[in-house]
């Protein structure tokens, strides 16, 4: 049976994650749905409960990711690993491009990250839009 992540962890995941969601950087302040917290390493193939294997995530990265953990870089060719918000910097694999409303890959890891979780799909490069207007996007951290 699944343990139960308790509220007070959860607390510390959204907390640490600066209630951004760890992939797309989508702030859960202006999320329509509750953000979840999200085993980076799933379940099903031995991920624990520990907070260093969770992550704080949107609905859509959280429900797209499911049970992946590598995805095509279509640059190489090449099965990469997903993004590990616990590994990985963030910066490291990822930046914004010129409009500041869709990310783009610079690494293996950040390429196949974007494809697999659909980073740039319509409705978050929608949001990002309209939090450019008011000041709120990008992210500072």
């Amino acid at each position: 049976m699944a343990e139960f992540i308790s509220s007070k962890t959860k607390s510390v995941v959204a907390q640490r994650a600066g209630h951004i969601c760890e992939y797309c950087r989508t702030p859960s302040a202006f999320s329509s749905s509750k953000f979840s917290v999200e085993h980076i390493i799933p379940r099903v193939i031995g991920g624990s409960d520990s907070v260093d294997n969770l992550a704080y995530a949107c609905q859509g990265c959280n429900n797209i990711k499911f049970t992946k953990t590598e995805g095509l870089d279509t640059e190489s060719n090449t099965m990469a690993p997903l993004f590990h918000p616990r590994n990985h910097q963030w910066a490291d694999h990822f930046c914004w491009d010129n409009s500041l409303l869709r990310i783009v890959g610079l690494t293996p890891i950040g390429r196949a990250t974007i494809d697999a979780l659909k980073l740039n799909r319509a409705e978050v490069c929608n949001l990002r839009a309209v939090l450019f207007l008011i000041g709120e996007h990008p992210p500072k951290n």
